[in-house]
């Protein structure tokens, strides 16, 4: 890879112990996997890691974890946005300290800034840190679109170096694709759409099914880079159901519900999220169960002795 920010990086769920705290030996222990699985960055505290329930010493402290599991063998691009520059600055700030190598940083939520708030909010971030900025881009869950102008005129800010598009739009994703410089990495916020975006030019995803199946996303990944579209199709229809019932019900719901079929975490989620309603479940274990995926592939990396 040519770029840091390219390849398959795994959106990291947070793991709850039963009493609602962060269980940090399963941090260490999915980091470490994600590691092992061929991952080429780990992305902790994003929204797929329920970052808007975590207090800020929490997500200090998981990045912390992320980064001492790695131990230099890949980067960790760690979550710091929302609705408030101030403490996303403070966030950013921290997490420097913490060892990100890196920032995704998901647009404002709810308050809708103008491509002018846009262009101030992403701007003081830069001014407050030396660390690469990648932006997130989810209007379905923010009421808020980068759109490609905005994300242009965004480029003149030296630190921005990526964009996590999860706009849905393939239109979109053409034109950003073709407008960028070729040092700027365009990444999926989709795992069904990995393939269209690197087909395009793009360099990779963060992923949501990387958390269950690591190393066969990042396979994915790596065809499509080598250009061997013919193999990665393939990789890519055999992930596809389960790209499709990680989001039966609203991520970080079902993706958690399958790691915890396969074993890897306890299903804990801190409210407003619950567990998946009972046939959201069903069709969550028989995609795993038609997938050839059981507790037993991964007991031994889940329960290590």
């Amino acid at each position: 890879m040519q770029t840091r920010w390219a390849g398959c990086g795994t959106a990291l769920v947070t793991p709850f112990t039963a009493s609602g705290d962060v269980d940090q030996a399963a941090v260490r222990r999915l980091a470490r996997r994600q590691v092992d699985g061929g991952v080429h960055f780990l992305v902790p505290c994003g929204t797929t890691g329920e970052s808007p329930t975590l207090s800020h010493a929490e997500k200090l402290r998981v990045v912390e974890l992320v980064v001492d599991e790695a131990n230099g063998a890949v980067p960790v691009l760690a979550g710091a946005g929302g609705y408030d520059t101030r403490a996303a600055i403070e966030l950013v700030r921290d997490l420097a300290s913490a060892g990100a190598t890196g920032i995704l940083s998901v647009t404002p939520y709810y308050n809708k800034p103008t491509p002018e708030g846009l262009f101030r909010h992403y701007g003081a971030i830069a001014d407050s840190t030396e660390l690469p900025i990648v932006l997130y881009n989810v209007p379905g869950r923010t009421a808020c679109n980068i759109a490609p102008a905005t994300l242009l005129r965004l480029l003149e800010i030296a630190n921005v170096v990526g964009v996590k598009e999860a706009s849905g739009d393939l239109g979109q994703l053409c034109e950003i694709c073709r407008a960028v410089p070729d040092d700027f990495c365009v990444l999926s916020g989709d795992d069904a759409f990995t393939l269209a975006v690197m087909a395009l030019g793009g360099t990779g995803v963060v992923s949501v099914i990387a958390n269950e199946a690591p190393s066969e996303m990042a396979a994915l990944v790596d065809q499509a880079a080598a250009g061997d579209f013919t193999a990665a199709r393939t990789t890519h229809e055999r992930l596809l159901p389960l790209m499709q019932v990680n989001f039966i019900e609203s991520n970080p719901i079902p993706v958690k519900a399958a790691m915890a079929e396969l074993g890897l975490l306890e299903l804990n989620y801190r409210l407003p999220l619950a567990p998946p309603a009972p046939a959201a479940q069903a069709g969550i274990a028989e995609v795993l169960n038609e997938m050839g995926l059981a507790v037993q592939e991964w007991e031994t990396s889940a329960h290590p002795r």
